[in-house]
C-alpha cells in the first residue's frame, strides 16, 4: 500500500489554514502591513524574526495564521500562534516581537479592527448575557488576552478572507462575516471581557472612556482631574484601574501615544524631528529625543533611518 494512502487526512481546521494562508500570501506580496479591500481587515507578513518594538494594538482581533509572535506587556508576555487568537479589548501598546518567520514559511497575520459601537449593538441584537455593570476591581482584566481559537471561528474568518478574491461581494457580504467572527468571539472564552465594554457603567466601559479622552487629546497637557470624571472615578481610583488594564499609568500612556504618532508622522510624512515633536506637543526638542531614544531604542533620526533602511 502506497504512503500517501496510509498517511492521515488533514482535518478542516487544517484544511482552513491552509486557505487562509494562501489568500493571505497572496494579497501580501512584501513584508509588512497591508491594508485590504474590507476596511477594517489588514494582513501582516514578515519573513524573518525581528527585534522587540513598541506597537499599538487598537481594538480588535489579532490571529496568526503561519509563524509566531510575542507580546511583552508590563511584567506580562503573551505568545500567539496559529492555535491562539489575540483579543485587543482597548488600545494598548505593548512591545512586539515576531518570534518565528523565514522566506519559506512567513509570519502571516490576520488584524480585524472592532468598532465597540457595533459590538455594544451585536450584544444587544443576539440577547447575549452582559457581564454585570458594578463589578470589583479584581474583575478588571488586561486590554489583551489570548485565547484557543475555536472552529466557528475559524470557519467564519476564512470566508472574510476569500471575499478578497471577489471584491464585487465585499459590500453586501463582508459586514455579515465580520458580525459572526464578533459574535463567536462575544460568546466564546474572551466574550466577557468586550461584553463589559457594552455595560453602561461597568468599569471596562470607565476605564474604555478614560483611553479615548485620552486619545483624542493626547497632544495636549493632561489634566488626570479631567480623565478621571469622564470616567466617573476619582483621580487614585482611575489611575489603579487605568493600569491595570493597560499596564501604565495615563501620563505614561499618554507620552507612548505621543512617541508612536510622532514616528508615524516621521517615517509617513516625512517630518523631521523637531517638527514632528512640536506637532504631538511636545515643547523640547531634547526632551522629545531622549523620551524617543528610551522608547524605541535609538535617536529620532537613527531610528527612523534605520527602519527605512530595513524596509
Amino acid at each position: 500500500m502506497s504512503q500517501d494512502l496510509l498517511a492521515p487526512m488533514p482535518t478542516d481546521e487544517q484544511r482552513l489554514r491552509a486557505e487562509m494562508i494562501a489568500i493571505a500570501a497572496e494579497f501580501t506580496p512584501g513584508d509588512g502591513v497591508h491594508a485590504t479591500a474590507i476596511e477594517p481587515l489588514q494582513l501582516i507578513r514578515a519573513s524573518a524574526p525581528a527585534q522587540p518594538l513598541p506597537a499599538v494594538y487598537e481594538p480588535g482581533l489579532v490571529l496568526v495564521l503561519q509563524g509566531r509572535k510575542r507580546a511583552h506587556l508590563g511584567q506580562e508576555v503573551l505568545t500567539y500562534d496559529p492555535l491562539h487568537a489575540l483579543v485587543v479589548s482597548v488600545t494598548m501598546m505593548p512591545s512586539a516581537q515576531i518570534i518565528e518567520a523565514s522566506r519559506e514559511a512567513p509570519y502571516l497575520c490576520v488584524r480585524l479592527r472592532a468598532d465597540p459601537r457595533e459590538l455594544a449593538s451585536l450584544v444587544l441584537d443576539a440577547g447575549i448575557a452582559s457581564t454585570p455593570a458594578v463589578q470589583p476591581p479584581t474583575a478588571l482584566q488586561r486590554g489583551l488576552q489570548l485565547a484557543r481559537s475555536s472552529p466557528g471561528l475559524l470557519d467564519a474568518l476564512a470566508r472574510l478572507l476569500r471575499l478578497l478574491r471577489t471584491p464585487a461581494d465585499i459590500p453586501m457580504l463582508a459586514p455579515l462575516a465580520m458580525r459572526e467572527i464578533f459574535y463567536r468571539v462575544l460568546t466564546g472564552e474572551l466574550g466577557p471581557r468586550l461584553r463589559a465594554l457594552a455595560v453602561a457603567e461597568s468599569h471596562a466601559q470607565r476605564i474604555a472612556r478614560a483611553i479615548e479622552l485620552v486619545k483624542r487629546r493626547f497632544d495636549e497637557p493632561l489634566r488626570i482631574e479631567e480623565v478621571a470624571s469622564a470616567a466617573a472615578m476619582s483621580p487614585s481610583t482611575l489611575h489603579q484601574h487605568f493600569k491595570q488594564v493597560t499596564s501604565m499609568s495615563p501620563l505614561q500612556y499618554q507620552k507612548q501615544l505621543r512617541l508612536h504618532r510622532a514616528r508615524q508622522l516621521m517615517l509617513a510624512d516625512g517630518l523631521d524631528a523637531a517638527a514632528a515633536a512640536h506637532r504631538v506637543g511636545y515643547e523640547s526638542a531634547s526632551q522629545f529625543s531622549r523620551e524617543y531614544r528610551r522608547l524605541f531604542g535609538a535617536p529620532p533620526r537613527a531610528e527612523i533611518r534605520q527602519t527605512l533602511g530595513s524596509d
